[in-house]
């Protein structure tokens, strides 16, 4: 369960070092500090996670409960680090940038605090409906406040970032504003509609608006750094490998589409069920 978390990581990074092999190295080389500070909480996740089932005490339980809750914020906010990075043009296209100064400064800052909200945003809306359907209610509206906190800081830090990027990642920020704007309008209305389903307690409605928000803005941050791969350094076509190296991933791509795609919706109905919310497995 906690492995198929991370299936997209795996892809994201095998088909860049396959795809375009120079601009990944580009990229390690400069940014190799946040991205092992992230695989560092990837671990400690995990670990923790299986610990804090055979803890001893009530004592190692909470200490491996904080050690989980801790690196499911490093995780996601050293990889937002990692995109604000790249996005503020810091990754030089022969590599070896400045190991602190590429990814400690505004643009990074705010691409790790809004992967961290963003994060969190969903996982509290997902956690919302599995607790009532589950009938945690006292959880469930626990939850609820939480998220919908959490909901307002995020789309706050969301639009607070566009002033620092303007100056710090014109490019980035010229593409937010232009023809990825209807794309940051659309997450804006839906992340709205997702908190007021969460006042009125329509949390599996809340789910779907929850994910297209953060889709949107995910998407939306790609629409503005295209045609760029390392923004204002290597664009895409540039740092693209041999036709024959593009058209075997694209094959294994498929293939992996078929095959991983189906098996993940099937687990997830599986986890949604009700036979495995009121199991001793599903709890």
């Amino acid at each position: 369960m906690w492995e198929a978390n991370h299936v997209w990581l795996i892809f994201c990074l095998v088909t860049w070092w396959t795809a375009f092999p120079e601009s990944f190295a580009a990229m390690m080389s400069t940014l190799i500090i946040p991205l092992l500070l992230a695989l560092l909480g990837i671990v400690l996740r995990g670990a923790s996670f299986a610990f804090r089932k055979y803890a001893a005490s009530l004592a190692q339980a909470r200490l491996f409960g904080a050690i989980f809750a801790a690196s499911s914020l490093i995780t996601p906010f050293f990889f937002g680090c990692v995109a604000g990075a790249i996005a503020s043009g810091r990754v030089p296209a022969t590599g070896r940038g400045s190991l602190i100064d590429s990814w400690v400064n505004p643009t990074s800052i705010f691409g790790g605090l809004i992967a961290v909200g963003t994060c969190t945003f969903l996982a509290g809306v997902f956690l919302v409906a599995d607790a009532s359907r589950s009938g945690a209610q006292v959880l469930a509206e626990r939850l609820r406040t939480r998220s919908l906190a959490v909901g307002v800081l995020t789309g706050l830090i969301v639009f607070a970032a566009l002033v620092p990027i303007k100056h710090d990642a014109t490019t980035l920020y010229d593409g937010l504003t232009g023809r990825a704007a209807p794309l940051i309008g659309i997450s804006a209305m839906v992340g709205a509609a997702t908190l007021v389903l969460l006042v009125v307690r329509r949390y599996l409605a809340a789910r779907l608006t929850a994910v297209l928000a953060v889709a949107s803005v995910v998407l939306g941050w790609g629409v503005a750094q295209y045609p760029w791969l390392l923004v204002d350094q290597v664009s895409i076509a540039d740092a693209a490998g041999s036709p024959a190296t593009l058209a075997a991933l694209l094959v294994v791509a498929g293939l992996a589409t078929v095959i991983v795609l189906p098996s993940m919706a099937y687990l997830y109905s599986l986890t949604q069920s009700e036979p495995w919310t009121h199991s001793p497995f599903g709890s």
